[in-house]
């Protein structure tokens, strides 16, 4: 954020303000107190396991020049006293937005969708950093707290604030977007993530759908025509409609449209293909080789062009940073080649059905193709629990063990006998086994190719990372 005075920033979020109103503030704001930096603002925020006003004196020892608290401390620093901090937070983020709007346009991109946000952020971000200031969240940052955090890096220069927008419940991202009113919203999928906090698919899609009703009427609402659930959203906004879409131009009149067709794939499933952009009444095609792995890459830069055409970004410009666009975000799909011809892809972040279907489709292809100088090269899937599916825990992870088509799958986790039934039920060799023995088990040859993938909680990056230490990334 730009620098604001102690008093500033107690209007802007109506706190008490206690200590020196001159002292000036900026340009971070910071939750954790190892990650302080001289200037700052500290946040103390109260989370399950920590308080983080327990950690107010460290921070202003390590140069944090103001702290925003919910009661009064014995600290030198201003204090901003509010009743809740994760709240005092939000007015923050709030107002810095509200303030960059008035003042230089900034333009607000929310995305959301059950798979592939931080992915497409990440390809939107470079686009958008190639055309003008960009603000963008580094990882997964998308829930109440993550969101402000990102905002509040906003300051008068800023030209695109992007921001990932996740739920747990029916009206988490209404209030995301209370905080960050969406410009341009874009709605990437409906799937059965999180399928066991919100007990339907209908659920879903109407949760996903706040980020669109938040949409004014001079701005846009970027939706997938390959999916029927986000493609229905178009009926719950007044604001312009754009379309992205996979292999076919979707039978939709549009001003604004991104395809990707013609897709091919190389060896470690890098995926080349054409994009076809429409945009008031212009028609432009450019070839796209994408240094990312999995074929679903496609459609994540199908939709981040269609979101960057809504913030006014010339095609070509698109195409270039497309081509030159990079992995930001650890353990997605990152592809490892070991000297011995071996490769690990580490897609340990998290998972869902959908996500995970995706990977094993990309294990399935990089297989195939080490086969054609590695005759005897296998394919090996380390698979961990999918979570918050509720009661159909079972029947997703049965279905991913019966997609596979490999010859070794190990499995860890309290639904790793449901992934192991389905693997033996399409007459692949499966073993439960516990996380401290799964290095033991692998037995990695030349040209194999190893898939790790897991939800979070599970810890599989730690496995990947066993497999490549030493391999230059």
């Amino acid at each position: 954020m730009q620098q604001f005075s102690a008093k500033e920033l107690a209007t802007l979020i109506n706190s008490r303000l206690i200590g020196d109103p001159e002292q000036l503030v900026g340009a971070d704001v910071v939750i954790d107190s190892r990650k302080v930096t001289p200037g700052c603002l500290f946040v103390a925020i109260v989370g399950e396991n920590f308080d983080g006003h327990d950690f107010v004196s460290q921070a202003v020892a390590s140069g944090a020049a103001a702290v925003m608290v919910d009661r009064e401390l014995e600290i030198t620093a201003p204090q901003l006293i509010v009743t809740d901090t994760v709240a005092g937070l939000s007015e923050l983020a709030k107002g810095i937005v509200a303030k960059a709007r008035a003042e230089s346009g900034l333009i607000s991109l929310g995305i959301t969708g059950s798979s592939g946000k931080t992915s497409t952020k990440d390809l939107l971000s470079q686009i958008l950093t190639a055309a003008g200031n960009t603000v963008s969240p580094p990882g997964s940052l998308n829930n109440e707290i993550g969101v402000p955090i990102t905002c509040c890096r906003v300051d008068h220069d800023t030209d695109y604030l992007i921001n990932e927008m996740g739920a747990r419940g029916i009206g988490h991202i209404s209030w995301l977007t209370s905080i960050v009113p969406p410009d341009i919203a874009l709605v990437l999928n409906v799937g059965v993530a999180h399928l066991g906090e919100f007990g339907g698919v209908e659920q879903i899609t109407k949760a996903k759908g706040e980020l669109v009703e938040a949409v004014p009427e001079d701005g846009w609402a970027i939706l997938n025509a390959d999916d029927t659930q986000v493609a229905k959203m178009a009926t719950i906004t007044k604001a312009k409609i754009g379309w992205f879409a996979v292999d076919k131009q979707p039978e939709i009149s549009a001003e604004l449209v991104a395809t990707a067709e013609d897709i091919e794939l190389d060896r470690l499933a890098r995926p080349s293909f054409t994009l076809r952009m429409q945009f008031g009444g212009e028609v432009s095609s450019y070839p796209i080789s994408l240094q990312l792995s999995g074929r679903h890459q496609v459609a994540n830069a199908a939709a981040a062009a269609a979101a960057a055409l809504a913030a006014g970004v010339a095609p070509e410009k698109i195409a270039v940073s497309l081509n030159r666009a990079k992995a930001q975000s650890v353990w997605r799909m990152a592809i490892t080649q070991r000297s011995d011809g071996s490769i690990i892809i580490n897609d340990a972040y998290n998972a869902n059905p959908e996500s995970m279907a995706v990977a094993v489709q990309s294990l399935h292809h990089m297989v195939a193709e080490q086969q054609k100088k590695y005759p005897k090269a296998k394919g090996i899937a380390v698979l961990g629990d999918m979570l918050e599916l509720g009661e159909e825990s079972a029947k997703w992870h049965h279905k991913i063990g019966a997609s596979l088509r490999i010859d070794e799958v190990f499995a860890i986790g309290e639904y790793a006998e449901d992934i192991i039934a389905g693997a033996r039920s399409s007459g692949i060799d499966g073993k439960i086994c516990e996380h401290k023995d799964i290095l033991s088990l692998l037995q990695v040859q030349p040209g194999d190719v190893v898939l790790l993938k897991a939800s979070r909680g599970i810890g599989l990056e730690a496995i990947a990372g066993q497999l490549v230490e030493g391999v230059e990334l």
